[in-house]
């Protein structure tokens, strides 16, 4: 099992655009129409199942809402990390 970052971790190494939300990492991408969020999600789905590592997605009109925790470690790890910069290469 991976090992819990303290908060000052975290901090020092989240990316840009995400923030700590108790024991979960957050972003909100922005989109200029629905089905462009959409099409992210799913890209996100994938590299998602690919890791074996599924967020929360949030779809909204023009923005799409990610979450990562590691559940069975009980808060953000180094592979949370890891997802939210890959997932930030989409964009």
């Amino acid at each position: 099992m991976a090992d819990v970052l303290d908060d000052g971790e975290i901090a020092d190494r989240l990316p840009d655009g995400w923030e700590l939300d108790g024991d979960e990492i957050a972003r909100i991408y922005e989109f200029d129409d629905y089905l462009a969020g959409v099409a992210f999600a799913s890209e996100v789905g994938e590299i998602s199942e690919e890791q074996f590592h599924h967020p929360e997605i949030r779809i909204r009109y023009e923005e799409v809402e990610v979450r990562f925790t590691s559940h069975e470690a009980g808060g953000v790890t180094e592979q949370d990390l890891d997802m939210a910069a890959r997932c930030d290469e989409l964009r």
